[in-house]
Parts: C-alpha cells; structure tokens; sequence
C-alpha cells in the first residue's frame, strides 16, 4: 500500500524513525515525509554517515553544490533537497544553520509534453475498465494519477458536476471540473465499489481507511468514505493491522497508459502526467482565464500555471512559419 505511513517502533529509537514520528506530528503528507527522509538520507550519505547535528551550513551548501554541479539537478529538484535539510535543522533539531551560500542550479524547467485533442482520444480508445475511467479523469478534470486513484464517493458532487480533491499533494484540497461525459460511467463505478464493500463486510474485511487520523473505521455505514476505485482484492494493511480493501495501485494505471500510448503510435515522452498538462493547455488555448486554470490545477502560485502559456506559444495568435508563407507564395506543397 504506497500511500499508507508504516508502522513505527514505540517509542522510536532510530534517528530516521525519531524524524518521521516528528513529520507525522506535524502533520505532513506521507509523500513529503518520504521525499524529505530520501533527501535527507542522501544528505548523511554525502558526508559519511555523520551525524546531522556535527555538521554545520558549510555542509550543507557542498551537498547542494554538489546536487548543482555534479548531478545537474533541476532549479525544481534542488529546492526540494534545500527545503528537506532546512525542515530537519531548523524544526526537528532546532539548530541555527545560518545563512546559505550554495551554488544554485541553473538546468531550467523544461516544456511540459502535451496530447493534441486527437492524441488523447486516441490513447483513451486503447484504454477499458477503471483504467479508462482514471484516465479520463487525469485529462477531463486535469487529476494527477494519485489524485485520481485515491478519490473516494463523498469527493463527488454530480448535481454540480464538481470534484473535490481532498488527497492532493501537499495535502490542499481544491475543486476542479467533472466532465459531464463521465457522470454516468463514475455512477455506476460508485454502484459497484458499494456492492464490493457489502461483500467485503460479509467477510469481515470492511474497514475503511481514514487518512486523516491514520486509521480505519469499523462502521459499515461511512460508505462516504469509500475508494471509488477499490483494488482487486482485500490485503493486510501493516499500519493498521487489519485486513482491507484499499484503492488500486497508481502503477496499475501508468502501465496500462503506457501500454495504451505505444498502441496509439504517440511518438512523445509521455505519461500519466501528460493527460494533466493536456488538460491544461486545451483549456488554455480555448480561452480559459490563467487563474481559473491554476484554481483547478491547484498550483498555489500562479508562476507555475504560467508555463502553459509557453507550450502554446504565438500559435494561438494564428502566427505563421516564414516557411510556409514561401510555400503558399511559390506554389510549394
């Protein structure tokens, strides 16, 4: 189960099992604790295995140096290494780090790859079942494969044809759009993921997890509560010690898109991820304002909405290659 926290000694002992138990005090999506303790663990790994609290900010500006210069990492992927070691000195240690002066990355963000409108059908043509389902989600309501995988029968609101994102990274809910071509299909879906739980209670596995206090409930009636795609079968969930039913697995999803791609001959680097930039864009280009799209992409700055503009380009203004006006004036085709 990728997204539920494991389990931890009690009390915890080891340094990481200390910094984890202090991530989940406060709160932090179990994403960014993961991400956070595989930087960090980078972060000792680069020095030697000392501790963290003999080393000092020169330290930390040679491992971020070294993350600049020696591995090329993004400008992005830097200030996520830089924000793990500034959570774990200044909140979990409490010790003053100082002022930093590393060297900053400077491989800049590239352009996201994007569907065209006919690319998209296309692959979503190749795709059946709940795969198809998320998928169309991932570009109808611009999801991200976990998004999508996660939501759960209250996250839908289909008078309204809304969806509320309540699992999202960072943990910040939003609201986004639910196509109306897919209210029936997701109907049925809740219908079915209902009558899963009715039988799964029958067997007594019919715990539901509750992510916000890292439990299960017992009670058969918080149907609300429930994956609207649920996994194949119940499993021990070690966390919580229970046999449950969880959602389907997000690399479930990505195989079969990859698989669906390759069947429709799309010659990109594309991914699960394509479907939401797709869905951006296609807004974009048909005249949707630059903030609603970041409200429904749930970018909390609008910079990073911006990028779109870019993967449009002049060809929203009917701009035309100096090529192809030589063409149409010397009859070349």
């Amino acid at each position: 189960m990728e997204d539920v926290p494991r389990p931890l000694p009690s009390p915890p002992v080891k340094f990481m099992d200390r910094l984890r138990a202090f991530m989940r005090a406060k709160r932090l999506a179990f994403r960014t604790e993961e991400t956070y303790c595989r930087w960090i663990r980078g972060y000792i790994r680069f020095h030697g295995m000392q501790r963290p609290e003999h080393l000092n900010g020169e330290h930390i500006d040679d491992w971020l140096r070294h993350l600049a210069c020696d591995r090329s990492v993004s400008i992005n992927t830097q200030k996520t290494a830089l924000n793990a070691v500034v959570f774990l000195y200044r909140q979990f240690l409490r010790l003053d780090i100082g002022t930093l002066n590393f060297t900053r990355a400077n491989k800049g963000r590239k352009l996201p790859v994007v569907f065209s409108q006919d690319e998209a059908m296309r692959i979503l043509s190749f795709l059946k079942g709940e795969s198809w389902l998320v998928a169309s989600l991932m570009y109808g309501s611009g999801l991200r494969v976990m998004e999508a995988v996660r939501l759960r029968i209250q996250d839908f609101d289909f008078e309204q044809q809304a969806i509320t994102v309540n699992e999202a990274k960072g943990n910040k809910a939003r609201r986004t759009l639910l196509p109306a071509a897919l209210v029936a299909p997701l109907q049925a879906q809740v219908e079915m993921a209902m009558a899963l739980h009715r039988r799964d209670c029958e067997e007594g596995v019919g715990a539901i997890y509750r992510p916000e206090a890292n439990s299960v409930s017992a009670k058969h009636d918080k149907t609300a509560l429930l994956y609207v795609f649920p996994a194949d079968g119940p499993a021990f969930c070690p966390s919580m010690q229970v046999m449950r039913r969880h959602h389907i697995r997000e690399q479930q999803v990505r195989r079969a898109v990859a698989r669906a791609i390759g069947k429709a001959e799309i010659r990109k680097a594309a991914s699960c991820h394509t479907f939401r930039h797709s869905f951006a864009t296609h807004l974009l280009a048909a005249g949707t304002d630059i903030r609603t799209i970041q409200e429904l992409l749930g970018h909390s700055d609008v910079k990073t909405t911006m990028i779109y503009t870019h993967v449009i380009g002049e060809h929203a203004n009917d701009t035309l290659s100096p090529l192809d006006r030589l063409a149409a004036e010397h009859g070349i085709s």
